[in-house]
């Protein structure tokens, strides 16, 4: 597996009260051991979850908006913010082939017009992704990008994703696994969906701190199983109606 390790390097914290540093489970953390070719993130908005991928993914070699090592956007400064976190990490890659894609969904739009301007949707099944719906762009961009040994990285990917199109890119990824001997995945999601990928290690960024935890330990999962078994129930405790 490409990577194996994250570390937070203290001494290069400058303000631990700035951002990302302001972030409890970005500040609490020290070292990551990942242990499985498919690794998710989990947590509630705000939690670290999409600054640390990010951090990692920079230091793969990806651009910061997404995309891969050739293919670069970077259409606003707000994206500088998590440059701090990136030098204060030591991140143990056992190799940097730079081979993957950083697939982040709140750039994409940028990302597929980066691929337009350089004339390449070629590679990206033959067909402009921005002539496509989101998710349908989503899951071209997949088929076509996630088929070789690498370091893949996708930042909410069920933003764009119905339930449906989700359970085709466990396929993909799959495939993926199955098919690659040098191949890794990181995913943040908030998809109880993804999340059943079988096998794969999964940490959470709840409460102030990142463990990890078991699939049904996960806050999607238990919210949407509760939901599912009383639906009506839940709106009217949700509504204050009892």
């Amino acid at each position: 597996m490409p990577l194996k390790k994250v570390t937070l390097l203290t001494e290069r914290v400058k303000d631990w009260a700035v951002y990302p540093f302001s972030v409890p489970a970005i500040a609490s953390f020290r070292e990551i051991t990942i242990r499985k070719p498919v690794v998710f993130f989990v947590g509630e908005n705000g939690s670290g979850k999409s600054t640390l991928l990010e951090a990692i993914s920079i230091h793969y070699g990806f651009g910061r908006e997404g995309g891969n090592r050739n293919l670069r956007a970077e259409t606003t400064d707000s994206v500088r913010a998590v440059e701090p976190l990136v030098n204060a990490l030591r991140v143990a890659f056992t190799k940097r082939s730079g081979s993957g894609f950083y697939l982040r969904a709140e750039s994409f739009f940028n990302t597929a017009t980066a691929i337009d301007g350089l004339g390449v949707s070629g590679g990206y099944g033959g067909r402009s992704l921005h002539e496509q719906s989101h998710g349908e762009s989503f899951l071209a961009l997949a088929a076509n990008k996630f088929n070789r040994d690498g370091f893949y990285v996708m930042d909410e990917p069920e933003a764009a994703l119905s339930p449906q199109r989700q359970l085709s890119l466990l396929v993909v990824l799959h495939d993926l696994i199955e098919r690659c001997k040098d191949v890794q995945v990181m995913i943040a999601t908030h998809s109880p969906i993804l999340l059943a990928y079988p096998d794969a290690q999964i940490l959470s960024f709840d409460d102030g701190a990142i463990r990890e935890i078991e699939y049904k330990d996960s806050k999607p999962y238990q919210l949407c199983s509760r939901f599912l078994a009383d639906p009506d129930g839940y709106i009217r405790t949700l509504f204050g109606d009892e």
